[in-house]
């Protein structure tokens, strides 16, 4: 039997033993240490210095540790990789403790259950998310703890849970595993976060290789508990009213995610009040592929978000109208009736800049007040939260007025704030300092003036003041130590400071306190006396001040389920602002949406490069489509550089811009509704699980045959050029007449292989288009323009001379081109003649070749 650590060590190891997965934060007066591996742990993520603690008969044990007053910037930094950390705080004043102090673990803050505003991205959701599976079908359910939104829906197969995944990148997800999958997994786990270990239970082949998953043990999902559990925690009787009572999967998401919030925020109230059920074909499907290939929310080159559709949409003046933003982009609509409420809120917002310039000023300076509501709600609202809450109430007071004389009923849905609110605003205005303090108990929060109580306690502590000022001056003429000075300190409370110079001055009912380099400490029994006095002062001013303050923020709290509704109507009203700014300063159109399979864009415009090129340098086109009639797919050609993928792509932005609930660059804009938006543009290698740039190309496609509809949008470019040209050119080729004849989805094709113009000899629903170059002495000029008609040629040589490529490689890439294309003359001279004695053996042709391409 190994012999026991001290007392306080001994604690932090059954802290540690009990959760070995958990990085644990143990208080200790200014410091959060850390021992053990975790402290070896933490010094090299953190990049602390490990020192090391006596640990009895054990040695020196390693440890490392942080300031308490710095601790969200650790806190940051592992979270961001993916850690969770536990922390422990002191239970007691260590001052009045007798023996261990005693200590609990009040928090694990985790990556999906964050809700300090240090630690939290202001413009972005931070989600807990959890899934659930029976056979092909899933739970998901997603909820952010510091605005208390929390969704739930149920996905159908693999790929609609990947793409949702993908869309609301959670910060954490939580995976139910059976108990032997989950053991096996906590073993693979470095202390805090997963360590690269499989999850099992088939959930591997399911998720993606870099889900921030969370093992949790599948028990939590008893179902004869669950749904009454939920009920529970919802204060209701039935699931109904949240629409689970019929969605199995998504019930047992939603009690992953209150179990484990309620886990690891401990006895702190869940910010939850309700769930809300998303059906999924409610909404434009978009996969993980397509918000890449479109850059919705950030550039698939660097990840940056500047030079993303969000950079240019984003003109909200608040961080929770940012949030709906990105939402919104994220999770476009797929109903006529949604989409029409928001364009006609931007339409009135266009059409009226004095309700715009209104919004906008009073917007500017607002809080966050959808964060702030939550911490009201959960009692962890701070007196510069009531300060911030306060303000935005009486700021936002003649906007909600001017708002109800809209005519569109989402600008005008949430109403006036109604005027007992607006007076205990006015009240909190006339309680509470313009700046208080972060601490709560120390003082300094209410105005002189608000309680009798409290103004003849500052009294009497401004008397203190001026007491020890005229004891000090006192002390010096009695002693002669002109250098002696009264100070004072959190844990020696007030003393008389002589330096050692001055050591033989000091009289004798000076009391030695403390011994510094340079100077000595003393008290004195009057000093004693009068510490006392001051001390109970302060202790009495701080417990006045923080019962006025609690008093007034419970009083707010009452008001917390009206305070979020407006914070949700804000955020709805500045994300739609922001659209009608966006479209008054681009110049951008309300679309016309309707039930049909057309897409008629004229002059329509890239939304991102528009914005990066001088005014009137970016050349509008056309598009036209229409499934159910004469043009299904357009096939494009030209040159690299020449603008075929930025084509594709504005069109693409085009429609989800729409069905976002947005204007759209273009001249104007007729589109029937679209259910799905695919797009393969480019590929690479995919290290992760060895597929070739080849076979990445091929899945993607592959997926697009099998799940495009009739009223899909698909665009693909290139396919077919990652293997040798027969192959691709068969594959590039069989794929278009599915697309055309089986799918007949609404599709778009930029191409290199010229032969492909002839798919529109052969089959009804093609149309050729090409983008246009000019040939000069010089070389070519990109003119950017598409007009109908199928290119001839490449000029690939010209881009690569454009691109820089040496003048001796150029010349000889001529020369060669020129030979091959003699030699191609002459191939293609002796394959007619064979085709010509084929023929005459009525043997059946391929009717690609009938067609007489010329390709080679």
């Amino acid at each position: 039997m190994s012999a026991p650590y001290p007392p306080m060590l001994a604690h932090y190891r059954s802290l540690k033993d009990e959760h070995p997965e958990w990085l644990l934060f143990y208080r200790m007066g200014d410091f959060y240490e850390m021992f053990f591996e975790d402290a070896v742990l933490a010094a090299r993520e953190l990049e602390l210095t490990l020192t090391g603690r006596d640990a009895g008969d054990h040695g020196r044990i390693p440890m490392a540790g942080v300031p308490h007053h710095a601790v969200e910037t650790y806190l940051t930094r592992l979270i961001e990789r993916g850690f969770r950390v536990a922390i422990c705080e002191q239970m007691e004043d260590p001052r009045q403790a007798k023996g261990l102090v005693r200590r609990e673990v009040v928090r694990v803050v985790t990556p999906g259950t964050v809700v300090e505003g240090g630690l939290l991205a202001d413009r972005r959701n931070n989600f807990l998310a959890a899934v659930s599976r029976r056979q092909d079908r899933f739970g998901l359910a997603y909820g952010d703890l510091s605005t208390g939104e929390l969704v739930a829906t149920e996905c159908q197969g693999e790929p609609q849970l990947r793409a949702e995944l993908a869309r609301i990148q959670p910060s954490e997800l939580l995976v139910p595993l059976s108990r032997k999958a989950f053991e096996a997994a906590a073993w693979g786990r470095s202390p805090g976060r997963r360590g690269g270990a499989l999850l099992g239970d088939g959930w591997d082949e399911v998720l993606p290789p870099d889900a921030p998953a969370t093992p949790v043990a599948s028990e939590w999902l008893a179902p004869d508990m669950l749904e009454r559990r939920l009920c529970e925690a919802f204060g209701v009787r039935s699931l109904e009213g949240f629409g689970l009572q019929d969605r199995p999967l998504a019930r047992e998401a939603v009690h992953q995610v209150l179990v484990y919030a309620r886990e690891t925020r401990r006895d702190q109230a869940i910010a939850f009040t309700g769930v809300r059920t998303v059906v999924l074909d409610d909404h434009l499907h978009l996969d993980a592929q397509t918000r890449r290939n479109l850059e919705l929310v950030q550039t698939s080159r660097d990840g940056q978000l500047e030079g993303s559709l969000l950079s240019v949409l984003d003109r909200t003046r608040t961080a929770m109208g940012a949030r709906c933003l990105r939402q919104w982009l994220l999770h476009p609509l797929a109903r006529l009736e949604p989409i029409a409420r928001r364009h006609d809120a931007v339409a009135e917002l266009v059409g009226d800049p004095g309700l715009r310039a209104l919004l906008q000023g009073r917007l500017e300076s607002l809080r966050d007040l959808e964060r702030l509501s939550r911490r009201l709600a959960t009692g962890q609202a701070s007196a510069r939260d009531l300060v911030a809450l306060k303000d935005g109430l009486l700021n936002l007071d003649p906007v909600m007025d001017r708002l109800l004389s809209c005519e569109s009923a989402l600008l005008q849905a949430s109403g006036p704030i109604p005027p007992d609110l607006l007076e205990l605003a006015r009240r909190l205005e006339a309680s509470l300092v313009d700046v208080p303090p972060i601490a709560l108990t120390d003082g300094g929060l209410i105005r002189p003036g608000v309680d009798a109580h409290l103004d003849e306690t500052r009294a009497l502590l401004a008397d203190g003041k001026d007491w020890l000022a005229t004891f000090e001056a006192a002390e010096k003429a009695r002693t002669g130590i002109k250098s002696l000075k009264i100070g004072h300190s959190r844990t020696f409370g007030y003393f008389i400071e002589v330096t050692h110079a001055n050591r033989e001055a000091v009289p004798e009912d000076y009391q030695r306190k403390q011994t510094l380099v340079n100077a000595e400490r003393y008290v004195t029994p009057v000093l004693r006396e009068r510490e006392m006095a001051i001390t109970t002062a302060q202790e009495r001013m701080g417990q006045i001040e923080y019962a006025l303050f609690t008093a007034l923020r419970d009083e707010l709290a009452t008001w917390g389920e009206h305070l979020q509704d407006l914070a949700t109507h804000v955020a709805r009203v500045d994300a739609l602002a922001a659209l009608a700014e966006v479209a008054v300063r681009g110049d951008w159109v309300r679309p016309d949406l309707d039930e049909s399979r057309a897409l008629d864009l004229q002059a329509s415009r890239h939304p991102v490069l528009e914005t990066r090129l001088p005014p009137g340098r970016f050349v509008p086109n056309d598009a036209t489509l229409d499934a159910s009639g004469d043009v299904r797919l357009v096939v494009i050609t030209g040159p690299n550089m020449a603008g075929k993928s930025t084509y594709m792509r504005q069109v693409a932005l085009a429609v989800l811009l729409a069905q976002m609930g947005s204007f759209v660059p273009a001249r104007s804009a007729r589109i029937g509704l679209v259910d799905r938006i695919f797009t393969r543009v480019g590929a690479v290698d995919d290290l992760a699980t060895g597929q070739s740039t080849f076979m990445v190309e091929m899945s993607e496609t592959a997926h697009i045959l099998r799940h495009a509809t009739e009223r899909s949008l698909v665009v693909l470019d290139e396919i077919g050029r990652g293997t040798s040209t027969f192959d691709g050119i068969s594959i590039a080729w069989s794929v278009s007449e599915h697309l055309v004849e089986q799918v007949r989805a609404r599709s778009l094709f930029a191409t290199h292989y010229h032969e492909l113009t002839a798919l529109a000899l052969s089959l009804d629903g093609v149309r050729n288009c090409r983008v246009t170059v000019e040939e000069t002495p010089d070389g070519v000029v990109f003119l950017h323009r598409v007009v109908p008609g199928g290119a001839d040629r490449s000029y690939g040589i010209e881009v690569a001379r454009l691109a820089g490529l040496p003048a001796e490689v150029v010349a000889r890439s001529r020369q060669v081109l020129a030979e091959i294309e003699r030699r191609n003359r002459l191939s293609l001279s002796l394959r007619q003649t064979l085709r010509d004695e084929l023929s005459e053996g009525n043997t059946a042709q391929l009717p690609l070749f009938d067609l007489g391409t010329g390709w080679s």
